[in-house]
């Protein structure tokens, strides 16, 4: 096979795989929120209800069947971690900056 009969092929495959707009590069349609966006939303949504967690394991928050049940501070408190670390991988995922 030639090498332009190669580049042909090429280029049909990864248009019917990809996409024929699509074949060459991905760019964020203008109306998409960014996947660093999203991923700092859920780290504070995910670090405020293990806080909350916490909270009731720890008998400040009452009326729940969590609450004075230490199980749910360690529960809580690690909820609390693991949004932190989604949220900062969300800040620290950003787009990459340009050098000139």
């Amino acid at each position: 096979m030639t090498e332009q009969a190669a580049q042909r092929v090429e280029r049909v495959v990864s248009s019917r795989v990809i996409g024929p707009d699509k074949a060459k590069s991905y760019t964020l349609s203008e109306g998409a929120p960014s996947m660093r966006i999203i991923l700092v939303v859920v780290g504070v949504f995910v670090s405020l209800a293990g806080a909350v967690w916490a909270l009731q394991g720890a008998g400040f928050i009452l009326g729940s069947f969590m609450s004075n049940d230490p199980t749910w501070i360690w529960i809580g408190g690690t909820t609390v971690l693991v949004g932190l670390g989604t949220l900062a991988f969300g800040f620290r995922s950003g787009p990459a900056t340009k050098h000139t």
